[in-house]
């Protein structure tokens, strides 16, 4: 494996991944990369086509409507951090990146995490709990400590 000194801040949320790039730990970021996962930005009633099942009470007659385990946005979410997760895998497997920074907020953040392997887990020197996916380059450096933690 080629080793590189890139840095790679990845800044996202459940619906928008950028990730920018720097080789200076407390130089500019540049944007290398951005994703959009639209369905994530859908209605719950707009991501399943069927209405729920209907169950009946434990004690009596009466019949509910049956929720879901989980919701369609949660599913949505960690099939998008899953995608996120390749891509940072295929960047550490080929070398492009020494040092990852994860920018994105707390709930997501843990799904991330989650998905990420042992050897691109190590890669990761700084996870940052925000929800800065909105913002432009300078103001999320500006967010990020000067200094920038390698590998």
């Amino acid at each position: 494996m080629i080793m590189t000194n890139a840095m790679w801040i990845v800044v996202a949320n459940q619906a928008v991944s950028r990730i920018f790039e720097t080789r200076n730990p407390s130089g500019e970021i540049v944007e290398k990369t951005a994703a959009i996962h639209p369905a994530s930005r859908l209605r719950e009633k707009d991501l399943v086509s069927d209405a729920p099942g209907r169950t009946y009470d434990r004690f009596g007659a009466g019949r509910h409507r049956a929720d879901p385990a989980s919701s369609q946005h949660a599913r949505e979410a960690a099939s998008f951090a899953n995608e996120i997760a390749a891509t940072l895998k295929e960047g550490v497997a080929r070398g492009e990146v020494g040092t990852l920074i994860l920018v994105a907020p707390a709930a997501f953040l843990g799904q991330l995490r989650g998905k990420l392997d042992a050897d691109t887990l190590c890669h990761v020197t700084l996870e940052l709990g925000k929800d800065l996916v909105h913002l432009n380059a300078d103001e999320i450096r500006s967010r990020l400590p000067e200094f920038l933690p390698r590998h």
